[in-house]
């Protein structure tokens, strides 16, 4: 466990690292895992969803019970569905995104990939992140697992973040730098 917990800390990563290795011990990481993928896609569709994960106005009873009948209308596994309920009977459900990731993040390592956050204004289509995993994989030299994020503040491009190895390509910061650079001329 403790080399897990350098991959990842704080409550996510926690719950991550429980819920990693108990998925592990029953071998079914592939299993929880699409079963994590396909949340966090509904928690990006679903207004009400990321509602019910987040708002303190919503007792723990209910947000315990409507997190265990979303997972069972997934159909998803045991472990995950007793995850969110746990995360929902200690009032973490508001930490299910970084638990989603920090997931990802543990699963990646087992797997002898190198996690890259990639940050784009919009979302990637299938195709573009097919591209820029491959590209990714040739200049890393290893296998590269994508975690994929929108901010639309970047108003256009790309950040991407391996290791501590960052290449910030968006139009936010080239404006910001050329703001600065129009100062220096006055």
């Amino acid at each position: 466990m403790a080399s897990l917990t350098g991959i990842v800390s704080g409550i996510a990563g926690r719950y991550a690292v429980a819920l990693f290795e108990m998925a592990e011990a029953e071998k079914v990481l592939d299993t929880v895992a699409g079963d994590l993928d396909a949340l966090g896609m509904l928690l990006g569709e679903s207004v009400e969803l990321r509602e019910l994960v987040s708002s303190p106005l919503i007792s723990r009873t209910e947000q315990s019970s409507a997190i265990v009948k979303v997972a069972a209308e997934a159909g998803f596994h045991t472990l995950t569905k007793n995850t969110l309920g746990v995360l929902a009977a200690n009032r973490r459900l508001g930490y299910v995104k970084a638990v989603i990731r920090d997931f990802g993040r543990l699963l990646a390592h087992h797997r002898g990939e190198i996690a890259a956050e990639v940050t784009t204004a919009r979302p990637l289509t299938k195709t573009q992140l097919a591209d820029l995993t491959k590209k990714l994989k040739l200049a890393m030299g290893r296998d590269v697992a994508v975690e994929e994020q929108v901010d639309e503040s970047l108003i256009g491009g790309i950040v991407v973040r391996v290791g501590s190895r960052m290449v910030d390509g968006s139009l936010r910061t080239k404006l910001d730098n050329l703001a600065i650079a129009m100062k220096g001329v006055q």
